[in-house]
């Protein structure tokens, strides 16, 4: 008699993704591409570089837009240092 033996293999799925998470992280690694178009990396070096790129750019984006709405509303004071940038 022989006896057989099962293995199973204790995989957890990846959480599903919403179509807007995954098409931010495709335009994204694109947007990367276009700008460093030899860029070779791993799944890693991707997530730890080119994306927390192309996420400070956008937010930097985002972030003048609001500091700009906030000025307007006179909650924040802009003045030129001597180097000519906004502070």
């Amino acid at each position: 008699m022989q006896s057989s033996r099962v293995v199973q293999a204790n995989l957890t799925p990846d959480p599903p993704m919403c179509t807007s998470d995954k098409s931010k992280i495709t335009h994204d690694v694109l947007a990367y591409l276009a700008e460093h178009q030899d860029a070779q990396d791993t799944l890693e070096g991707i997530v730890e570089w080119w994306l927390i790129e192309q996420k400070i750019k956008r937010q930097t984006v985002m972030v003048k837009q609001v500091l700009g709405e906030l000025v307007k509303k006179n909650y924040l004071l802009e003045s030129r240092g001597m180097d000519a940038r906004v502070r």
